[in-house]
């Protein structure tokens, strides 16, 4: 057996030793203790790490909650500060369009005033004569028809600049609705983000999430730009108070001023008027005064006429008998107190003849003198009859202004106005 052993093959390759043995068993230990000791350690340090970054996660997710939270409430604020100042915005324009409306319906009203003043002079064109005479009414009527035109004017201007402080609150207005659309867009941004949780099923990964979009303005950009749609709003409406009550003041103190020059206008006429019918009763008068004066005359110059005919006749007579004696022979011709009475009679009546005659002339002139100023009364007459004439059609004409002023009193229902949207109110969808 010993033999048999002695020849069994011995195994080929390389013999350690046992110290070499026991060597690797130790190496084989030391490094099992060290990995153990390096793998307890990485625990240590993947629990410590896991702890960290749990708190870490827990804290900065708790933390983006609050910051959206807040931001969230930032947003809402501007929100309810944008919401605010549009429905100012609104009311405003409302006023504004209304004291706009007021002044146009107070423009139209002096069309009738203009026309009734322009009408009267018109009217007072077809005076003749002396009749036609630049007088107190129609220099009243000639600064009504300028004070209504300057009104025009005034009023006109008023309409224009409320027109574009309108388009300038339109605009404000657009801009503060943009604004608030994108405040209430973001609100419900943020609102889904801050609702979003770990386990919520709409979370994924996104491509670059960290990069920052184009047109991304700064948190201080952010409200100076709300700041600055506000105060823009807030301006635009400061200036569209003062311009209503510039519209209103103006339009209650060019009414006073057209009221009063109506007044003086009307007391102008009516003072005229009074004349001319003091002035037409009193040629009247004349007139009649004078056509009995005339008829009177009249009579006188036949009297005159058939004195002078019986006088001329006495004369005749005297002439007769002087001339008759004449034929007396010797001294029967001779100039006796027959003589002498028959010449101082002939010229007694010659003298009385000649002044009749005069006299008859004189009353003839003065007839036809009276004649003729007779005719010239009785043309200025009718020209005064038609200068008062058209004074009553003239006052009547401007019965026409109070009738006016009476309907102007009335209230004229007004069409709400629409804001840039096509609303009345204040109407944003929630998204």
């Amino acid at each position: 057996m010993c033999k048999m052993m002695s020849t069994f093959p011995a195994k080929p390759g390389l013999r350690h030793g046992v110290s070499d043995w026991r060597g690797n068993n130790q190496q084989l230990s030391a490094t099992a203790q060290h990995e153990r000791h390096v793998s307890s350690a990485i625990r240590q340090e993947g629990r410590s790490l896991r702890n960290e970054t749990n708190c870490q996660t827990s804290w900065d997710e708790s933390d983006t909650s609050r910051r959206l939270g807040d931001r969230v409430w930032d947003v809402a604020r501007w929100k309810d500060v944008l919401e605010t100042c549009a429905l100012k915005v609104d009311e405003e324009m409302e006023a504004l369009t209304l004291t706009k409306d007021k002044t146009e319906q107070a423009l139209a009203a002096t069309a009738v005033p203009l026309e009734v003043s322009t009408e009267c002079l018109t009217l007072r064109e077809g005076r003749r004569g002396h009749e036609l005479v630049m007088d107190p009414v129609e220099e009243q009527l000639k600064k009504e028809v300028e004070l209504i035109e300057r009104v025009q004017q005034s009023l006109q201007q008023h309409i224009d600049q409320a027109f574009e402080q309108l388009c300038v609150l339109q605009e404000t207005r657009h801009q503060l609705t943009n604004d608030l659309q994108n405040k209430m867009d973001a609100l419900d941004i943020d609102m889904s983000c801050l609702s979003l949780t770990t386990k919520s099923p709409q979370i994924s990964l996104k491509t670059n999430p960290t990069r920052i979009p184009p047109g991304s303005s700064t948190s201080q950009e952010w409200v100076q730009f709300s700041q600055f749609n506000v105060n823009r709003a807030q301006e635009a409406m400061q200036a569209s108070q003062q311009i209503r009550e510039n519209m209103n003041l103006s339009r209650a103190q060019l009414q006073n001023e057209l009221e009063t020059q109506r007044r003086a206008t009307e007391f102008a006429l009516r003072k005229r008027n009074h004349n001319e019918e003091q002035s037409r009763d009193e040629l009247q008068w004349q007139i009649r005064n004078t056509e009995e004066e005339m008829a009177e005359m009249e009579g006188d110059i036949q009297g005159l006429d058939a004195d002078l005919q019986a006088k001329t006749a006495s004369l005749k007579l005297a002439h007769t008998r002087l001339e008759t004696r004449t034929r007396r022979l010797g001294m029967d011709l001779c100039r006796d107190e027959v003589q002498h009475g028959l010449v101082a009679e002939v010229q007694q009546l010659e003298a009385t003849i000649q002044v009749l005659k005069q006299k008859l002339s004189e009353a003839q002139n003065s007839l036809q003198r009276m004649k003729l100023h007779h005719s010239h009364m009785l043309q200025d007459l009718s020209r005064k009859q038609e200068a008062l004439s058209l004074e009553q059609r003239s006052m009547s004409t401007r019965t026409r202004l109070t009738s006016t002023s009476t309907t102007d009193r009335t209230a004229v229902p007004l069409v709400p106005l629409a804001n840039s949207s096509g609303r009345s109110n204040l109407q944003l969808l929630a998204q």
